[in-house]
């Protein structure tokens, strides 16, 4: 009992410092700032087509999409807004309405994986559907992830480009399942309207379908690319571990170093280990909440990791293809 409270009060220790240090304060001009610039991005991508040039245009809005999808997250985290019905309502609008991601489908998704982070029976993001993040998982493998399973880190790439094909499809099936129904269908499918429309009166049938694959192609590479180094690769969890909440986000989670571009592209992600203490804090506060939070996992002795942008992607793999040893031979 007394380790218990001990590693309790760690988490309690460090959450002052955070507080003292003003790191969970909204930051309104930073998110209007940002939200200009997502929309300026969004809209110029359809600007792009319309003026005549769709491969440009396929690869400004792949970028935009992901960079709303980003801009979804911080409101599903209570970054931007307190009150959780004006985070929801401009959640749906520019998840459901903007890209074709359900919301509610998501939050649903996403509160599991951060209550429960790479545990295999409970984070829905290491669940064996196509691939295997554990030799464990691939002594069970069924399906496509005992086909693929073995040549899965080869894969991976190739993969997530049919990421955004398969967020819209798992959105469309989570109408009927989730709150809201009926307005999360109705602002989905009518993204999926308005976007066929416009894309197949803006171009010949052959070009709409290639700007299609094209677009969505990179919108999901470019958006998995966000999330792959920061839980791939860590160790997985079982029922066996009991693990309190601070080692439980810490040891299960890689920082991405780098500066401002990296900071941009992953959206703050790269920030994965202070993002998971703290989820509600604002995206620019991450940076600031880092050197607090790695000087006190030194302090008490928990592991904490960071790597180059380069080096995340490379554990990563290698994690894979060591998982999916069982399936090769």
């Amino acid at each position: 009992m007394t380790l218990l409270a001990d590693r309790t009060s760690d988490f309690t220790t460090l959450s002052k410092h955070i507080r003292a240090a003003g790191l969970l304060d909204r930051r309104p001009g930073y998110y209007a700032l940002r939200f200009a610039l997502v929309g300026a991005l969004y809209v110029g991508g359809w600007a792009t087509l319309v003026l005549g040039n769709p491969l440009l245009a396929a690869v400004l809005l792949a970028v935009a999409f992901a960079q709303v999808a980003l801009v979804a997250h911080d409101l599903a985290h209570k970054q931007v807004f307190r009150k959780q019905r004006i985070s929801e309502t401009l959640g749906m609008l520019v998840g459901n309405l903007g890209i074709g991601m359900s919301y509610g489908w998501w939050m649903n998704k996403h509160t599991r994986h951060h209550a429960n982070p790479n545990h295999e029976e409970h984070d829905p993001d290491v669940a064996p559907d196509i691939l295997v993040w554990s030799t464990r998982q691939a002594h069970e493998a069924k399906g496509v992830a005992r086909l693929i399973g073995g040549w899965q880190a080869v894969l991976f790439f190739p993969l997530l480009l049919l990421e955004g094909f398969n967020l819209h499809v798992a959105s469309a099936r989570a109408i009927g399942r989730i709150k809201r129904s009926k307005l999360e269908g109705f602002l989905l499918y009518g993204h999926f309207a308005i976007y066929l429309v416009a894309v197949f009166a803006l171009l010949s049938p052959g070009m709409a379908v290639a700007f299609i694959a094209i677009h969505q192609g990179l919108f999901g590479l470019y958006l998995g690319m966000t999330f792959a180094p920061n839980h791939k690769g860590m160790p997985t969890l079982t029922g066996e571990d009991e693990l309190d909440f601070l080692r439980k986000q810490v040891l299960t989670s890689r920082n991405v170093r780098g500066g401002f571009w990296v900071d941009v592209l992953l959206g703050g992600l790269n920030y994965q280990i202070e993002h998971h203490l703290f989820p509600n804090m604002p995206t620019p506060n991450l940076r600031k909440a880092q050197p607090i939070v790695e000087r006190h996992c030194a302090e008490i002795g928990v592991a904490y990791l960071s790597a180059s942008f380069v080096d995340s992607y490379a554990q990563a793999l290698r994690h894979l293809h060591q998982a999916g040893a069982p399936l090769r031979g």
